[in-house]
């Protein structure tokens, strides 16, 4: 495990310790953040990101809840294993795995971008368990959307060298995801984790894992998501939502809307796929004040 640089450890001011470390399987360790005290909020990232994008949220709801933020295998501080299974269903299994080894009885859910597939399908394994769900630009359901640089990503042989030699995946994103220009320390964050080819391989299996046929791997686990969504019907749903998301555009945040219209939403007008960034302290508020209505 590489140390972090102090300009980013001001950013991500959190222990590394060694309880922080969960085997998903004899060989491999998935890193995670465990801050605060209360009832558990699982925070879910997507692609390419880590625990480092919610990093002002577990600083301000660790007060008063228990704030649990993995980072996926291959991704963030977890181990990056070259010959792994990087779908869908093994993402699924592990969180699923993280919630059992921590005994947690009761939590609410944060997911972001490929993090709904996951955050939601384990969620569901554990659905008596589950609590409120905040929905932050991200899918739980199958869509043939997909910008055309995403799919170049997907390429074969030509996207894992566009992705994993030239960065061309992650460090767009830190320009290409935000409305509003990053700090170099925070796209140096973003960015840590993934600094070579070996260090990349998640993030191009991530692209290549989006299923937009019935002959993709993943295609059944995703669709078994979906038809399991309406189980979350009885729970409450707050959705935050940036309308300049390139990505998660407003095709997606139209499903959620018409699948769960009892929602409470907020679309932030000036804010992209990276909302957290681009409008941190706004949804801070709204997730507050969410998670504690009824409390």
């Amino acid at each position: 495990m590489r140390k972090l640089p102090e300009d980013i450890r001001k950013l991500y001011p959190f222990p590394l310790r060694d309880r922080d470390f969960f085997k998903v399987d004899p060989l491999h360790r998935m890193h995670f953040l465990d801050e605060g005290n209360g009832t558990p909020v699982i925070m879910v990232h997507g692609n390419p990101t880590w625990s480092f994008y919610y990093r002002n949220l577990v600083l301000g709801l660790r007060d008063k809840y228990r704030c649990i933020v993995p980072d996926h295998i291959g991704c963030g501080l977890s181990d990056k294993p070259q010959d792994y299974s990087y779908t869908l269903s093994t993402h699924i299994d592990n969180l699923s795995r993280l919630i059992e080894h921590l005994q947690i009885e009761r939590f609410h859910l944060i997911v972001h971008d490929w993090g709904g597939a996951i955050g939601i399908g384990a969620a569901l394994k554990h659905i008596d368990k589950l609590d409120k769900i905040v929905i932050l630009n991200t899918a739980a359901f199958r869509s043939k959307h997909i910008p055309f640089r995403i799919r170049l990503c997907r390429i074969p042989i030509i996207g894992e060298w566009i992705v994993r030699a030239l960065n061309g995946f992650a460090r767009p994103a830190t320009f290409m995801a935000v409305e509003k220009k990053l700090p170099k320390a925070v796209k140096d964050g973003y960015l840590f984790p993934y600094n070579n080819w070996a260090n990349r391989i998640a993030i191009a299996r991530f692209v290549q894992d989006i299923p937009l046929n019935q002959k993709h791997p993943s295609y059944n686990t995703l669709l078994g998501i979906e038809e399991k969504l309406h189980q979350l019907k009885e729970k409450a749903m707050l959705i935050c939502w940036g309308k300049k998301d390139f990505c998660f555009n407003q095709h997606f945040l139209k499903v959620w809307k018409e699948r769960f219209e009892n929602a409470e939403t907020y679309v932030y007008e000036k804010a992209s796929h990276y909302l957290l960034e681009d409008e941190g302290e706004e949804v801070l508020k709204e997730i507050v004040k969410f998670l504690a209505e009824d409390a």
